[in-house]
């Protein structure tokens, strides 16, 4: 009873748990896993990533993605498909989100800014990598579920912001890494501008009703910045103020 009693004490100490932690679809992200792990190897030859570092890893066999999804499309929460989520926005593809996540190279002392934050879910996932998420999205709505279902998990790490992402976060840059989850015609400069030398984005840039490719940015020492294209993708047009 003694050390049943300390356990538990100890666990009260250590402050809420994400309820990704104790919910009853550990399995179904696990086979989620498994299916992304079988999609890297199969994408390599176009990504240069054959598997998914740990900290990714976790994040994706941790967060609970039932959580972001409407509550009639749960079930279909743990298949790797993307579904819609209100307001002609949808919440990505979960080996796309593991793909993105993985080709910024996550440290847990980085501070990462994401565009588009949609549902949450990849912030979450982020949150799980990295020392801090900035992310902002132009739905108003759609950021403010997404702020309160994360602040319900526990993710203190991440700050969320209704407005224009193309614009960045000029306040908080320089940022280590910079995602973006929905498409712009051309990689904003804005967003350039606000990543630290030897950082990396990962942007999907094309049409707006077509197929898309994944860029990843990297800028040097000296702020040049490098563009490389890995898959084909399709995602929704990055919104502008009007």
């Amino acid at each position: 009873m003694d050390t049943l009693r300390r356990l538990l004490t100890a666990a009260l100490l250590a402050g809420p748990l994400h309820a990704s932690a104790q919910d009853s679809h550990v399995d179904q992200r696990q086979r989620l896993v498994d299916q992304i792990v079988l999609e890297m190897q199969a994408t390599s030859g176009d990504t240069g990533r054959d598997k998914l570092r740990d900290s990714v890893l976790r994040a994706m066999r941790t967060v609970p993605r039932h959580r972001f999804v409407p509550p009639e499309l749960a079930a279909e929460s743990y298949r790797d498909r993307p579904l819609p989520i209100g307001l002609g926005q949808t919440i990505s593809q979960p080996f796309i989100v593991a793909l993105m996540t993985e080709l910024l190279d996550p440290r847990g002392d980085m501070r990462v800014l994401e565009v588009g934050t949609g549902s949450g879910y990849q912030a979450a996932v982020l949150a799980e990598c990295v020392a801090k998420v900035y992310t902002i999205e132009i739905v108003a709505p759609l950021g403010e579920r997404a702020r309160e279902v994360l602040n319900e998990l526990g993710y203190k790490n991440v700050s969320v912001r209704i407005g224009d992402g193309y614009k960045g976060w000029a306040e908080a840059a320089p940022f280590d890494a910079i995602i973006v989850t929905a498409a712009p015609d051309h990689i904003p400069q804005p967003l350039v501008e606000q990543l630290a030398p030897k950082g990396r984005m990962v942007i999907p840039v094309g049409s707006r009703h077509g197929i898309q490719d994944l860029l990843i940015i990297t800028k040097d020492a000296e702020g040049r910045a490098v563009t490389k294209r890995t898959i084909a993708v399709r995602f929704v047009p990055l919104t502008r103020e009007k």
